[in-house]
């Protein structure tokens, strides 16, 4: 029996409307055209470096049943430096 591989395309969705993200200021309802990250701490770094709240970090497989949804926090800087809070 051969066990078959399933892609895995990492993508930020905005929690609100389900939009994928393609580009600062471009969104799209169609997944297959949102940008896919390297990592996850790739795409949650870009979070941090664009401000970009309220989005979820999306693992897409090629069969929607295996989708992952995770939120994406961020370090924020308090007096013991490791506190983790939810960006959106």
């Amino acid at each position: 029996m051969r066990c078959g591989m399933q892609r895995m395309r990492i993508l930020l969705q905005q929690k609100e409307t389900g939009l994928y993200f393609k580009d600062i200021e471009d969104w799209s309802r169609d997944s297959s055209e949102g940008m896919d990250f390297l990592s996850s701490t790739a795409a949650i770094d870009f979070c941090t470096r664009n401000k970009l709240k309220d989005v979820q970090l999306v693992l897409k497989f090629d069969e929607q049943k295996y989708d992952i949804v995770l939120p994406v926090i961020h370090r924020s800087a308090n007096s013991h430096g490791d506190r983790l809070s939810d960006v959106g």
